[in-house]
């Protein structure tokens, strides 16, 4: 059975699509999750899940007993799932090719330091685009401009809020993101 890692930093409705997806089917299990925030909901999904975490700061996260850590789990794939900080050159070079993201848009458009959840929503409304969606891709030393594997797209209609919008792009990544995962396990 495939170790999939989840880094992530908020309620991690993504982290439980994931999670929920592979208990389904049994190819893969998460077996770790990574924090930056102590408070945050994923964390809570860790517990209910009986799933190991660990909750970094600004030096833990670049400490090479991270790696270590990440290592002994032996990961398939390790999954940004909401994950706010830039993944540390240490976890890049130990994980090539094996670190995923989902981003809230079609890059190479609205992508970048600061752009993430909300602030790409808002963006994508106040310039009156007609469509927007996700971006599943390798995750490189810079922000959003890892290669892309898959993207999903989603109409804009006049009356779209970024609240409106946001949830548009929840469905998208909790259909695609599972299940470009397992795409990624069966075709290593």
């Amino acid at each position: 059975m495939h170790s999939l890692i989840i880094f992530a930093s908020g309620r991690g409705s993504n982290a439980q699509a994931i999670i929920d997806y592979f208990k389904a089917n049994g190819k893969a299990r998460v077996s770790l999750i990574v924090s930056n925030k102590a408070d945050a909901g994923v964390l809570d999904i860790a517990r209910k899940e009986n799933i190991p975490y660990i909750v970094v700061d600004k030096q833990t996260v670049k400490e090479v007993a991270l790696v270590q850590q990440i290592e002994a789990h032996n990961p398939s794939l390790i999954i940004l799932a909401g994950y706010l900080w830039k993944v540390p050159d240490s976890i890049l070079n130990a994980f090539p090719n094996k670190i995923i993201n989902v981003h809230p848009a079609l890059l190479p458009a609205y992508g970048g330091k600061g752009m993430y959840g909300h602030h790409v929503h808002e963006a994508v409304v106040a310039n009156a685009e007609k469509e927007s969606g996700i971006t599943i891709h390798y995750v490189n030393e810079h922000y959003d401009e890892g290669s892309i594997i898959v993207q999903a797209r989603c109409c804009l209609a006049k009356e779209d809020t970024p609240d409106s919008l946001a949830q548009k792009i929840h469905k998208l990544e909790h259909f695609f993101f599972p299940r470009t995962i397992e795409f990624l396990l069966d075709n290593a």
